[in-house]
């Protein structure tokens, strides 16, 4: 896609949030929970959110496919496609904790070319796209330039996604390792790494609509970005990124 196509898909991407948020806020400490078959949270908050997003990203243009997590796969076989998370954090949300978010990506032949994190109750949203940088309310932002794993701040995501991705001696060594280790946990803690923050995150056992967003924000705002796909395993998938120093000296965690 084209550089103008991708700011105009952006602001469509910020028109769909800002309908999510219209959705989410109205409900955020007022909605019942319920349990998924796979025994993840959802609310009606999650539903309605994403029934929005798809509505105005399908009024952008009709024949880009989405990925939702609630409502599935529309692809229909396309290599254009949204990838879209109504609220990731629902266990934050569902508690009255202000720590959750909006995910929003453009997949172009299987590349996240697009990225958007929304924050509703902090009123923060960072978008970027590829080769356009990244903005936090319209501030450029950038990975922090701390390269010293001793100083720099390192978050990681809940330590029992460790054990389900077969990563739990790398989590043991890193958490004896790391001197400021801080569980910013779900997309709250992409956003810190993407915005400076944070220096780094390693965080695993993620769907394509957790990790998609993060894959353009990171490397768009000076960053880098590694993926390990265990998907094949029904494991998901382990996201690396941050600083790009920092990111070096943290792959051996997970890839071990």
């Amino acid at each position: 896609m084209s550089a103008l196509d991708l700011e105009r898909a952006a602001a469509a991407a910020e028109h769909a949030c800002d309908a999510a948020r219209r959705e989410i806020l109205p409900r955020f400490r007022n909605v019942a929970v319920e349990t998924k078959g796979d025994g993840s949270p959802v609310t009606e908050a999650d539903r309605a959110a994403e029934r929005a997003l798809r509505e105005h990203l399908a009024a952008f243009d009709p024949d880009i496919g989405v990925l939702g997590e609630e409502y599935g796969d529309d692809r229909g076989g396309r290599d254009r496609y949204w990838v879209v998370d109504p609220i990731d954090g629902t266990i934050a949300f569902s508690r009255g904790i202000p720590l959750y978010s909006t995910l929003v990506a453009l997949v172009d032949e299987g590349q996240p070319v697009l990225g958007l994190i929304d924050l509703p109750s902090l009123d923060q949203r960072l978008v970027g796209w590829q080769g356009g940088g990244v903005r936090r309310d319209g501030e450029p932002v950038r990975v922090s330039q701390e390269t010293d794993l001793r100083k720099a701040i390192i978050s990681h995501g809940d330590p029992f996604a460790f054990r389900y991705f077969g990563a739990q001696a790398g989590w043991e060594r890193m958490a004896a390792d790391v001197p400021i280790l801080r569980g910013y946990t779900d997309a709250f803690g992409h956003a810190l790494v993407i915005q400076g923050s944070v220096g780094a995150m390693v965080d695993t056992g993620l769907n394509p609509w957790d990790a998609a967003a993060t894959q353009c924000l990171a490397v768009e705002a000076g960053g880098r970005c590694e993926t390990i796909d265990r998907t094949a395993d029904g494991k998901g998938l382990g996201l690396v990124f941050g600083q790009p120093k920092l990111v070096e000296a943290l792959l051996p965690y997970l890839e071990d």
